[in-house]
This record gives structure tokens, sequence and C-alpha cells, in this order.
């Protein structure tokens, strides 16, 4: 089955497939017009819509390299009869430890701390204000979206003994909370939703004003759940502090976060372990190779969406 990939993806699963060809450019580009002959595109960021799926007339599959498949339009490929299939599970534990990381590196200044022994700032004080962060343990996490990320957030939000809040679809569960009602009452907030029309700016500028002074915001779901600009503004103040490996326009980052002390900063990379990158492979080949065999793919998002 031709195969038309963004990129060779890791791992030695990707070599199980026999016949891929390498866009040269960003689709519908570097297709390189109208082809026949593809029944499979393999993608990972990649924006596809009715316009490059008209270039693809005998395509089976969008199979996506990652969770999020916002960039891809599935009414689109619906109207085409393609399949459109992810990779969840497997990256969940990498995204659920970077959300964590971010959320301790944002609570204990670990950023601060370690330019100022890099560039020689440290006097050798140990009560140095620039140092000073904030509790992990015994503060209040609220999580919002309790799919498979974040419950693996939750669990090791226990094991630092946090008290956890959730805004979910999961109403009535222990700790359930209205949205406005958790960012009021969490010390620190974590994101884990995919990017829908519903989703889209999610936190705006009313909803980052009801977090506490002092609190952290952790994204490493989609920049654009969160308006951007309300969000450098809050940051840019100093009320709140943020920890974000997603952005609106990416991979362009806001420029007035960057010399600021009270962000952590990192480029998309949730899922950016060697062992959790291979095994999004070996999904994303299953996918294909059952859509080769004109098998049902394990991972369809359509045309049976599941949850996130």
């Amino acid at each position: 089955m031709k195969t038309l990939a963004s990129r060779r993806f890791p791992g030695p699963a990707w070599d199980e497939l026999d016949d891929v060809e390498y866009l040269t450019a960003a689709l519908p580009d570097g297709a390189g017009g109208r082809r026949d002959d593809v029944l499979a595109l393999a993608v990972v960021g990649e924006r596809i819509d009715g316009e490059t799926l008209d270039l693809f007339p005998n395509l089976r599959i969008v199979a996506n390299y990652g969770v999020g498949y916002d960039s891809i339009d599935s009414a689109a490929c619906a109207a085409h009869g393609v399949a459109l299939t992810n990779t969840p599970g497997v990256l969940t534990a990498a995204t659920a430890d970077l959300a964590f990381a971010l959320l301790l590196a944002v609570r204990r200044r670990l950023v601060v701390s370690d330019g100022a022994v890099r560039e020689g700032r440290w006097r050798g004080g140990w009560a140095e204000p620039d140092f000073l962060g904030r509790d992990v343990a015994g503060s209040t996490l609220g999580i919002v979206g309790l799919g498979r990320i974040g419950r693996a957030v939750a669990t090791r939000a226990a094991a630092f003994d946090m008290r956890v809040l959730h805004h979910s679809r999961r109403q009535g569960q222990e700790g359930w909370r209205e949205l406005d009602d958790l960012l009021t009452e969490a010390d620190a907030v974590t994101l884990h939703l995919p990017l829908t029309h519903e989703t889209r700016g999610l936190l705006d500028a009313r909803r980052l004003g009801l977090l506490r002074d002092g609190a952290s915001l952790v994204n490493t779901a989609r920049g654009a759940i969160v308006d951007e600009e309300a969000l450098v503004r809050e940051l840019v103040s100093g009320r709140i502090e943020a920890g974000l490996d997603v952005f609106a326009h990416e991979p362009e980052a806001p420029r007035e976060l960057l010399a600021l002390p009270n962000v952590v900063l990192t480029p998309h990379v949730g899922s950016a372990t060697t062992e959790t990158r291979e095994a999004m492979t070996r999904v994303l080949v299953d996918n294909l190779l059952a859509a080769a065999r004109g098998e049902r793919p394990p991972n369809l998002v359509y045309p049976d969406a599941e949850a996130p």
C-alpha cells in the first residue's frame, strides 16, 4: 500500500512498511499534484482539509502520529470516506510526567535557580527571594480534563500529597467542580483537553482572572485552549505563573514570555522520550497495516470517535 509520509518515524516498526514516499513540502503542495496511487497518509501536525483529500481519490486512511488530531478536518475525512486514526495510550505516562515536571519547575522556581548558578549570580545565600518557591505537597491541584493523561497526573499528584480537584464529563465523582469554581479554589491548574470548537479559548480573560494570586497554570494540551493574549497579560503582570509546553501559533511562542522568571517554556515535548516515540510509531504502523489488509484499524477516531 503506497503511503505518503511527512517524515520517517522513529523506531524499528517503521521498517515494516514496504512502499513509503516522503513529502517534499507541506501538504497539499508536497503531494506533487493529484495522486491516484497513494492509499495512506502518515502525518504529524500536517493540516489536512478537503482540498488536500481531493488530491488522493483512492485514499483509505489518514494515520495521525499523536493523540490530538485538531489539524485534520475529520468532517472532510467523513465526506471522502477516509478513516482517521491516532496513537492514544502509549504517550500517557510521558505527557503526564512532563506536566508534573513543569508543575514542579514552576512552583519551585527551578529554571530561575538553575540560571543563577550557571550565570554566577548565586552568592551563597539561602534566603534569596528570587529562589523562593511555593509548596507542592499539601497544595490543591485542579485538573481540567480527566481522560487518560489527566488521570495519570492525578496519580502523580496523590504521591505528592496534593488535594486533587477536577473538571470533566465525570460529574458526581469525588473532587468534581464546575470549571469556574475549580479555577478559584486551586493552587495549580493543569490542562488535559483536546482542542475542539467547545474548548478553543476555554480559559479566556475572565476565567484566567479567577485564578488566585500566585496560582500556577500548566498546559501540555493545546495552546489555543487558552486565550494566549490574556495569558500573556496575566504573566507579564506577575500575578500568576505558568509552565507551557504548547502555544497558540507554534512554533512561535509569545516574545513577551521569553524573559519572564515566572514562566517555564518547553517546545511541545510531551511525548518526547525515546521509548514513547517508538511506541507511537508501533501504533501508527499497526493502523496502517490494518488498513492495507482491508481491516478495521485499531485506533479509529473516525468513523468511531473515542474520548481522548
